[in-house]
């Protein structure tokens, strides 16, 4: 089964729980799965049918997009759900 690293923003979900394996084959499965188990899991992560904007889905390491929630999964992977990296404005500060 997958193995998914809760992010520490959402133990209070799961009474600490850092590290925990739910049964899937998608990573909507996966998701499912954590809010019958932890109830509010997935209002966390998910709206409107898809992987909020704000959240990356790292699978064995490598970042997720093309999919989304119909990303497959083996049987043993191993799931991240991280804040999205953003940062400044894209333009260069300027020098004196």
């Amino acid at each position: 089964m997958p193995h998914v690293a809760i992010p520490s923003l959402m133990r209070n979900l799961t009474a600490g729980e850092e590290n925990v394996t739910v049964p899937g084959t998608t990573v909507r499965e996966v998701i499912d799965n954590l809010d019958t188990r932890y109830p509010g899991v997935k209002a966390r992560l998910c709206e409107h049918g898809r992987v909020k904007s704000g959240i990356a889905v790292y699978i064995d390491g490598t970042l997720t997009t093309r999919e989304g929630l119909r990303e497959r999964l083996d049987a043993n992977a191993e799931i991240h759900f991280l804040p999205a990296i953003s940062g400044g404005t894209g333009t260069p500060p300027t020098l004196p």
